[in-house]
């Protein structure tokens, strides 16, 4: 009977862990940016004519080091908005506010995970680093310190740091970076971000107004937020074409995506109520990405088999 309940509370150490572990290092952040990343790396192959096999090092070490990166960043975040955390929601219950993550603890973490993450990515291509390390900053200083809690800019300041994994991915294989696909990427994800967030921010607005964060819609109004919403559809239906000479169906695909979102922004505004009408934005945005995210790599990864 003694060594049944030490082995139930061995099982129950680790669960409990690692969930404080994914909750910190915002486990899901990480996921969907690890798509983009493998988006632009399987873009790169494909452009370059390069072998999946022959590029395994630099592709299981941008992996890594671009799931480290993330990570760093998200605990950084975590710890600096504590006292907003706090106050949301769907925040509060962070092991960054309920005191199970401390601060030093938290920085140590997160230094060490960066620098892991950072040293990871270099390995793979120094091009990788600079791209990992730029996203990183962008997120911790000028998004999360400078701009969140200062002005209804935050955002696109915020999207610029979200479009970095595409670059990393792209990096990894190759040093052409301003080649017309990995502008697309990274416009793709620049343009995409802003009314997925808008979608968030009119869900969650009375949070962000306790919690003192000039979000678009606590400041300007739902009104001047769906507009500059439509406005970025708009840009985001345009911003497809740029693929059109890596696949054109890819890029047909995003403008049917694109304006299937402006047509579901427009009725749904008019004619649904405010919550739900952000809600069904939040999950349209999810799906745009995810479908048009995982054509890409099916496209680049699966074409040279069939050549």
């Amino acid at each position: 009977m003694l060594m049944q309940g030490n082995t139930n509370s061995i099982e129950r150490i680790p669960t409990s862990v690692t969930k404080v572990l994914f909750e910190t290092i915002k486990i899901g952040i990480i996921k969907s940016n690890l798509i983009a990343m493998i988006a632009g790396l399987s873009m790169a192959l494909y452009v370059h004519d390069l072998s999946f096999v022959d590029k395994i090092g630099n592709i299981v070490l941008a992996l890594i080091g671009s799931a480290l990166v993330i990570g760093a960043a998200g605990i950084f975040n975590n710890l600096y908005d504590r006292d907003i955390d706090f106050i949301m929601e769907r925040t509060k219950n962070r092991p960054t506010v309920s005191g199970i993550v401390g601060t030093w603890s938290g920085l140590l973490m997160g230094m060490w995970i960066a620098v892991g993450g950072l040293v990871t990515l270099y390995i793979s291509s120094p091009l990788a680093a600079y791209f990992g390390f730029l996203g990183l900053f962008l997120y911790v200083v000028p998004y999360t310190v400078w701009t969140k809690r200062r002005t209804i800019y935050n955002t696109e300041v915020g999207s610029l740091s979200g479009a970095m994994p595409p670059l990393i991915g792209w990096a990894a294989i190759s040093s052409d970076i301003l080649h017309p696909g990995a502008i697309a990427l990274f416009l793709l994800m620049v343009i995409w971000q802003m009314p997925h967030f808008y979608a968030i921010a009119i869900r969650r607005m009375e949070e962000y107004r306790a919690a003192n964060i000039p979000m678009l819609p606590v400041v300007k109004g739902i009104r001047r937020t769906y507009v500059q919403m439509n406005v970025y559809l708009a840009a985001l239906f345009l911003c497809g074409f740029l693929f059109w000479s890596f696949n054109p169906f890819i890029a047909v695909a995003n403008a049917l995506l694109s304006l299937g979102w402006l047509i579901l922004s427009v009725y749904g505004y008019r004619r649904k109520q405010e919550e739900k009408w952000a809600r069904s934005m939040f999950i349209f945005s999810l799906n745009h990405i995810t479908v048009l995210l995982l054509m890409i790599v099916g496209y680049s990864l699966g074409a040279p088999l069939f050549s």
